[in-house]
């Protein structure tokens, strides 16, 4: 029940109608007793400081920061979590009294899918498409599980240089970068490749060209959750290659901003019935 003490949480990005955080999260409010709601608001980064006073100003528990402001939400805060601050992106704020704290969720629950699938993440090969704050959050992770080897891939060539630079001076692991297509053979070379672009968002395109046919034991994940099945996924699958869905990163990058903002670490049966409500939302 909402009352005269309830206090907001809420989810700062453009565009935020495909949202399932809210769905996550005020199940796990309601659960676990903690009188909050979770809101989504869609802000523009012209607005993006005013939308991060505003959190001091409402007195809010906290927020979750979504593309494209990961980047750019760091200048306003006061503290940044050493992770956070190594990767240079933040998704999820702590509002500390009226100091605000910025960690990053989105690496931890993005190995976390790989590693629940029964996945061995030593020594393998990567291809990162994208150079955004979830592909930053991501190859940090993963460099921090002894890959072998990530690759990003984008257009812009200057944020793919960024991220191999922070790889290679802070992990004992190679990190190269290009803003070539991918072709067939690229796959052919790697392990593991990972769309971290919101291509594919409620639309039929794909990252790469779908033509391209592949054999192998390749693993392919998208972290676009909305549709389930992306352009990408169906790719994958079309070629007979193994797949991790969005929503598996959402759900555990959301379970452990939860745990920041309340202390409580949610459950096996939270994550799994979280899954479930997702499925039967897209069905």
């Amino acid at each position: 029940m909402i009352n005269s003490t309830t206090k907001l949480v809420g989810l700062l990005g453009h565009p935020i109608k495909q949202s399932f955080s809210p769905s996550i999260h005020n199940y796990l409010f309601k659960k676990y007793n903690q009188n909050n709601i979770y809101c989504c608001f869609d802000v523009k980064e012209s607005d993006l400081e005013e939308a991060v006073k505003s959190i001091k100003t409402l007195n809010m528990v906290g927020c979750n920061v979504t593309i494209p402001h990961k980047v750019d939400v760091m200048k306003f805060l006061e503290d940044i979590d050493k992770n956070a601050r190594l990767i240079g992106a933040v998704n999820t704020i702590k509002n500390d009294g009226g100091f605000l704290i910025g960690y990053n969720t989105d690496g931890l629950g993005f190995v976390k899918s790989i590693i629940d699938k029964g996945y061995d993440l030593n020594n393998k090969k990567i291809m990162i498409i994208g150079a955004g704050g979830s592909s930053r959050s991501i190859a940090v992770q993963l460099a921090s599980n002894n890959v072998k080897s990530i690759e990003i891939r984008n257009r812009s060539i200057q944020k793919a240089m960024e991220i191999s630079e922070i790889i290679r001076e802070n992990f004992k692991i190679t990190s190269t970068y290009s803003n070539n297509p991918i072709d067939k053979n690229d796959i052919e070379d790697i392990d593991i490749l990972i769309n971290t672009t919101p291509v594919g968002m409620e639309s039929n395109e794909c990252p790469i060209d779908e033509s391209i046919r592949v054999k192998g034991d390749l693993l392919v994940c998208d972290i676009v959750y909305k549709p389930q099945n992306t352009s990408f996924i169906k790719w994958a699958k079309l070629n007979n290659l193994d797949v991790v869905y969005g929503i598996d990163m959402l759900i555990n990058q959301g379970l452990e901003a939860f745990y920041i903002w309340t202390g409580v670490k949610p459950s096996k049966e939270d994550e799994l019935y979280l899954k479930e409500l997702y499925y039967n939302q897209v069905d």
